[in-house]
């Protein structure tokens, strides 16, 4: 059974930066579409950045509203999924998911087959 921690999430200035890491137990393969999601009350889970690592080339997908702020990584080693964002705005505050094993770069939250409890992030200005 696979399990996805994630972590790093905390409260920041405007303008700030965060890197959010997410560890998974279990197996993991290198290959997997990985990705992060956000959640704001009241508001659909939505995708952030999404990632797929193959022989072929890394393969990336970002949210417009996170396009050259956010940067999304893998460790296949440590078997962890990161999210580096910089340039925050006080409308990235939200609780941060990921997720593991989907069949498209793009899938939505519930195509996911391995998804994680979330953390928070809250950005001030």
């Amino acid at each position: 059974q696979v399990q996805l921690a994630e972590s790093g999430g905390d409260s920041v200035q405007a303008g700030g930066s965060l890197t959010l890491s997410c560890a998974a137990s279990g197996y993991i393969s290198s290959s997997y579409f990985m990705g992060w999601f956000r959640q704001t009350p009241g508001k659909e889970r939505e995708g952030v950045a999404h990632i797929r690592v193959s022989t072929l080339g890394t393969y990336t997908y970002y949210a417009d509203s996170v396009k050259g702020r956010f940067t999304i990584s893998q460790d296949n080693a440590k078997n962890t999924l990161y999210l580096q964002m910089n340039r925050l705005k006080p409308e990235d505050t939200a609780m941060y998911y990921c997720a593991a094993d989907a069949p498209t770069l793009r899938s939505s939250w519930y195509e996911y087959k391995y998804r994680g409890q979330g953390t928070q992030v809250t950005v001030s200005s």
